[in-house]
């Protein structure tokens, strides 16, 4: 254990990167629900979801712990599992299982951007304003579907959209955010999943006792109906994607978006957390950068093979480092402690949408903390961020706030005769970005 891990040489123990683990995994394990209630609304199984989910999850950062010997831990990543759902298979029409093998491309691309060190140059083209504009954006696009699986938002003839009937689905929902959102606020120790275990006890009566449900329960009107306890892993996912649907010229944009989403938002975490537990190098870099990414391209790609959208660093591995961890024991501990919940997936699927709608909602607050960093006093800078921030909620797709970010951000450079800030990786972008419009 020493000699893999160095514990002493980091100033840890055993004892303390068990408890950092522990800690980090009750501060993610909410994505062995809430990943499968998404990815089910684009027509896959959820228990098949589920294990694939825990599957990647604890591949991934056990790989992170052993291989690149970080503190952080992978799965599914919030806003892309949307982007997956809502973007690509309801948005564009495009099959889950095509959607699949693009998480798989995405992932290949990574791993080799990531082994010949191409990242850096993508990385350096990319504008920091952009980064902090696609951040804050998936975060309101996250709530947004929040809001739309609880009822509380509904489409709207005359204003687009607008508050849904107040009933007995809304105010659950109501009530579970609210105590949700306390949970957070206090700094509770797995505030996420007590929320969603306690907006699915009071979802209970719905459709029983009182209310109907049936708007939002695929025309059922009572919520929460037990399926049993254990069963064993549903592993018909596996290599369901489409290998050749997937290299078609109209989803390459898709994969690109994958792709690009992904990679913002490892770097962005693994720089985050770095910096918060001084894990640097002698160059005062994030330490075993390259390893961290290549760990990250590589459960994308086995995200795609197992049957779930593509898994990335979780900030929430700040819990962990907080708690002292600081070598990769704590991602290892983490990863393991996914494996049990593989064979309770009939207890977990009795969890109903409005249950993992209050947790939607407050990621796009946890999401929303890079807004700060725009630089909202120039407007050449501002106006590009903003339009990724706004345009990825209210397209409902993340492809067309990054693709008018970009190129919002050159027009207007180029105008202003900024030219220095257009470097020819961002204008290689650009061009992807035009083409992307017309496929």
């Amino acid at each position: 254990m020493e000699q893999l891990f160095r514990l002493k040489e980091h100033g840890t123990t055993v004892r303390t990167e068990v408890i950092a683990g522990l800690t980090t995994f009750l501060a993610t394990m909410y994505i062995i629900v809430v990943n499968p209630a998404i990815l089910s609304d684009a027509g896959m199984p959820f228990n098949g979801v589920l294990t694939a989910t825990i599957l990647v999850s604890a591949f991934s950062s056990i790989m992170m712990g052993i291989y690149a010997k970080n503190p952080i831990v992978l799965a599914p990543g919030m806003g892309l599992n949307g982007y997956f759902t809502y973007s690509v298979v309801i948005g564009m029409g495009i099959p889950w299982e095509t959607a699949l093998g693009a998480v798989f491309w995405s992932g290949i691309i990574f791993l080799l951007l990531s082994v010949f060190n191409v990242r850096t140059y993508i990385v350096k083209a990319i504008p920091k304003q952009i980064r902090y504009g696609v951040a804050a954006g998936i975060g309101l696009f996250i709530t947004l579907i929040g809001f739309v699986n609880a009822g509380f938002v509904t489409s709207n003839e005359a204003t687009v959209i607008g508050l849904g009937p107040l009933n007995a689905v809304a105010v659950t929902f109501a009530v579970g955010l609210f105590l949700t959102s306390v949970l957070v606020a206090r700094n509770v120790k797995a505030a996420m999943i007590i929320g969603i275990a306690l907006t699915t006890l009071i979802s209970v009566p719905i459709g029983r006792w009182y209310g109907d449900a049936s708007v939002i329960n695929h025309g059922l009107a009572t919520l929460v109906t037990w399926k049993g306890l254990f069963a064993l892993p549903d592993f018909s996912l596996i290599a369901q994607m489409d290998w050749l649907g997937s290299l078609q010229l109209a989803v390459w944009p898709v994969v690109f978006a994958m792709l690009f989403t992904d990679l913002f938002d490892s770097l962005s975490t693994f720089v985050g957390v770095a910096e918060a537990a001084k894990l640097l190098d002698e160059n005062g870099e994030p330490q075993h950068i390259k390893q961290s990414l290549v760990t990250d391209a590589v459960a994308t790609t086995v995200s795609g093979l197992v049957g779930t959208s593509a898994a990335t660093a979780y900030i929430e591995s700040a819990t962990g480092i907080e708690e002292g961890g600081r070598t990769g024991l704590t991602s290892v501990v983490t990863g393991l402690l996914f494996l049990p919940f593989i064979f309770l997936s009939p207890l977990l699927s009795i969890v109903p949408s409005i249950a993992t709608a209050p947790a939607l909602v407050l990621v796009g607050v946890f999401m929303m903390r890079p807004v700060q960093q725009i630089n909202w006093r120039q407007f050449d800078d501002a106006i590009p961020a903003f339009f990724s921030l706004a345009l990825i909620p209210l397209t409902y797709s993340i492809t067309q706030g990054i693709i008018w970010g970009f190129l919002s951000w050159t027009a207007i450079k180029f105008a202003l005769g900024k030219t220095e800030e257009l470097t020819p990786m961002l204008l290689v972008i650009d061009v992807f970005a035009v083409l992307a419009l017309f496929v």
